[in-house]
This record gives structure tokens, sequence and C-alpha cells, in this order.
């Protein structure tokens, strides 16, 4: 881990080996892999996890429920959605806690690539090596091997045969 000034990492993470983290990055309660990179800005929420060797662009945000295996490239400003209704307080006016919502999973499959300014929906998965097109709306799965784009993001075509 580098010895960067202004991290605000909790004690509750847990970081494995070699890791390179930018400025003004926000980790609490995750884990994440031996030998990634994150960038400045970036915040990685309690129960999101990093594989190993996954690069994180800066000012990415990774919320609870996301799951992001090896060799993952994260671009700048990415956004991952885990709420389908979003709202800050309950039918009755209180303030919404934790037992008042539904935190969607979202998983990002080995070696696949998020351009830049995407948005990924909860519980989505992009499939392994899937490339998505820079600032496409993730709404539904991606195959395996597929390059999506737009909003919302469809198929344009596959790197390698199904």
């Amino acid at each position: 881990m580098s010895k960067t000034p202004y991290l605000c990492i909790a004690q509750d993470v847990i970081l494995g080996r070699d890791i390179k983290i930018g400025p003004f990055v926000n980790l609490y309660g995750c884990e994440i892999g031996d030998a990634c990179t994150i960038g400045a800005f970036v915040e990685i929420q309690a129960g999101a996890v990093v594989g190993q060797k996954v690069k994180i662009q800066s000012h990415s945000f990774i919320c609870s429920g996301v799951v992001i295996e090896d060799e993952a490239f994260i671009g700048h400003g990415v956004m991952f959605i885990n709420d389908k209704y979003p709202r800050s307080t309950t039918p009755g006016g209180k303030k919404q806690g934790p037992e008042d919502w539904v935190c969607q999973s979202t998983r990002i499959g080995r070696r696949a690539s998020i351009g830049s300014n995407a948005t990924i929906l909860g519980g989505v998965v992009v499939g392994e090596e899937a490339v998505v097109g820079a600032g496409s709306l993730v709404a539904r799965d991606v195959p395996p091997w597929a390059v999506v784009a737009g909003n919302p993001a469809n198929v344009l075509r596959y790197l390698k045969g199904e």
C-alpha cells in the first residue's frame, strides 16, 4: 500500500498486498485483493469485494453488494447502483435505515472492462472479458466477451465466439 496522504481507510477493510492507492480515497468494510490500483477520489463501501489485479480509475463509486472479479478494469467516474427504488424516508416519513431497503448484488466478471462514466444498475452481471463502452447505462446482464454500449447498453459485437 502506498503512503499517500488524505486516505480514509477504516479498520474493518481487508487489504491485500502490493496495493497502490491514490489520494482522497474512502474505503470502509470492503475487501481489496492483491496488486490492485485504486485511483484518486474513489469510494468503496462496506460489503464490496474487489479481486486481484483490478484497476479502478479516479472518481469511481463502488457501492455495497458489488463484486469485481480478478483483473477487471473500472474506468474513470464509473457509478454502481445498488438500490432499485432509492428513497430518503419510509412511506411514513421516517428516515430510512438498513431494514427499509434491499441491496441488489452486482458482479463484474474476470477481465471485464467498464468504460469511463458508465452506470451499472443493481442486480446486473457483466460477464467475463466483456467490454462496456464509455457513458453506457447497463440495465441488464452483459454476456461474456460481449462489447456493449449505449443507453440502455446493447450488444454491438462479440470479442470471441460464443
